[in-house]
């Protein structure tokens, strides 16, 4: 389980706005990469650990009642989030790892408390003038880029459902974007979407 021994640690070394950084959607067929930077308060950090702070932990291994149940507490406790993405006509025209850092740069961007120290799950992001350490795995490991793990995911999540209004057929509320058997027969039957990722396979005859 992620904790904050990291941030404590950076606190301890006197930086006071130690954000975690995370995206979602890299792995999907559709629609963007969503990022998300969450600051916790020093004294958040620092004081008694609330029972919804242990809760968290990387977006993908806890349900999605819990992870909604979790954004709004973590909305409610930050003492900043920012949100970025990149669209699907970026990731084709650049690359899906040149996105996924873009999405997470413009995340921290658009805090509005500007961060001292980045945590960063995965590499380290090219082109911010923050220290920062990029953590494999950090969701796994910090509580701060878990937090914006889900706050990335739970965004996204709702996008692909009310895109499932627009679009029928692919089951995009149930799959959100990824590439799952019935979105590939979706795919081979009515065709991409504007918002399919058209760099990417979409025609994986293993799935179909």
């Amino acid at each position: 389980m992620p904790d904050f021994k990291i941030e404590k640690e950076m606190i301890g070394k006197g930086f006071k706005a130690v954000a975690g950084v995370d995206e979602a959607g890299r792995g999907a067929l559709l629609g963007p990469v969503v990022a998300s930077a969450v600051i916790f308060p020093s004294k958040l950090i620092r004081g008694k650990k609330k029972e919804w702070i242990e809760e968290i932990n990387d977006s993908k291994l806890i349900s999605p009642q819990k992870r909604e149940r979790l954004a709004k507490l973590i909305l409610t406790h930050a003492s900043s989030i920012g949100i970025g993405l990149t669209t699907n006509i970026e990731i084709d025209k650049e690359n899906i790892f040149w996105a996924s850092l873009e999405a997470m740069r413009r995340a921290v961007q658009n805090l509005t408390k500007a961060p001292d120290f980045l945590l960063v799950d995965g590499c380290s992001l090219n082109d911010v003038n923050y220290l920062q350490i990029g953590l494999p795995h950090g969701d796994r490991k910090s509580i701060s880029i878990a937090a914006a793990s889900i706050i990335a995911k739970v965004l996204r999540d709702k996008m692909m459902t009310h895109m499932d209004t627009i679009y029928e057929g692919y089951a995009i509320s149930k799959n959100k974007g990824y590439g799952t058997r019935e979105h590939f027969k979706a795919l081979k039957n009515i065709g991409p979407t504007a918002f399919h990722r058209l760099t990417f396979n979409l025609a994986n005859e293993k799935e179909i």
